[in-house]
């Protein structure tokens, strides 16, 4: 009885440790209002995106559900309209997967909307497949998609300045490489399809969204628009969706015990998009609402240009006219 007693608390020990000390986030301390401003939150129908949407609504900022499924997006608008009692809220149909859905989804924003003060790419898949364009579903989705549509609302951002993008990567970036030979062969930063190669595909599309920033952040000096990258903590979302179902039976469990709810995990996202005085951190990388160093890899500016160069031909972006 007392070596299960002293397991137990053993347990309970490791539990209070890891919550507490590697888990457990910062609050972001702004009390900023939007009244007036125009937010697009990516992924915005369930987990961090969703917290993020309630979050800026009930600041007063209309907001764009810009979200793949149209029942679920719809939901979720009406949930958020219901909380925070804003009104602005809207759905529109965005699929990260497919670069003819971001420009049309780009090309019905700048139609309809005339303001654009914060985007937030926090859109974020884990798993085998592919885009509709062909490319590796993380790689394709988390930055290549996001990487699109920040350049066709750059001018709106830039019109609206000061104005932020924020873009939700992960600690995971540190396991990240990027092979351009790879992704020449493969359309992709790995070469297979296995639940291994979706767990490496995702560190590589999490570092491309901190190398993404970085070289965001020095085209767009001056401009008025600071961008910034983020860990938003270990956070129990719909992120593994894409996984096999053995491997999510794993997860979960773990997931609903040590992990964040979507509302903590939100709070860095939401630090980086309106708290006063951040500005001239434009590029950096934050996690639990501070400023964190960011692996080697992810300061490496020879490789973000590369990389940029890399997607401005893969998105189809004439080279010579992006800025």
């Amino acid at each position: 009885m007392s070596v299960l007693l002293s397991l137990v608390i053993a347990v309970a020990a490791l539990y209070v440790i890891v919550y507490y000390n590697v888990v457990t986030g910062d609050r972001c301390k702004s009390f900023a209002t939007l009244k007036g401003k125009t937010a697009v939150v990516t992924g915005s129908n369930t987990g961090i995106g969703k917290a993020t949407a309630l979050a800026l609504a009930k600041r007063g900022a209309r907001v764009v559900l810009a979200c793949r499924h149209k029942e679920k997006a719809e939901a979720a608008a009406y949930d958020v309209r219901s909380e925070s009692g804003n009104n602005e809220v809207v759905f529109m149909q965005l699929d990260l997967g497919s670069l003819k859905s971001v420009r049309l989804f780009a090309e019905t924003f700048l139609r309809t909307e005339p303001r654009l003060d914060l985007l937030i790419n926090n859109a974020g898949v884990m798993g085998a497949g592919r885009t509709e364009d062909g490319f590796g579903m993380a790689f394709g989705v988390n930055h290549l998609g996001h990487f699109l549509l920040t350049n066709l609302l750059l001018d709106r951002l830039k019109r609206c300045a000061p104005s932020r993008v924020v873009t939700v990567s992960a600690l995971l970036h540190h396991f990240g490489t990027v092979d351009f030979s790879l992704l020449a062969s493969y359309k992709d930063l790995v070469s297979g399809q296995s639940a291994w190669n979706s767990v490496r595909a995702y560190c590589n599309s999490k570092l491309c969204n901190i190398l993404f920033t970085r070289e965001l952040a020095n085209k767009l000096e001056g401009t008025g628009v600071s961008c910034f990258s983020l860990h938003p903590g270990v956070v129990y979302t719909e992120l593994c969706r894409n996984m096999k179902s053995w491997l999510q039976l794993l997860l979960i469990p773990m997931a609903k015990l040590f992990f964040l709810d979507p509302e903590v995990g939100s709070q860095t996202t939401l630090h980086c998009a309106f708290q006063v005085g951040i500005e001239p951190l434009s590029g950096r990388n934050f996690s639990s609402c501070a400023l964190r160093e960011v692996g080697a890899k992810g300061r490496d500016d020879a490789l973000a240009k590369k990389l940029w160069v890399a997607s401005e031909c893969l998105t189809g972006l004439p080279i010579s006219t992006t800025f």
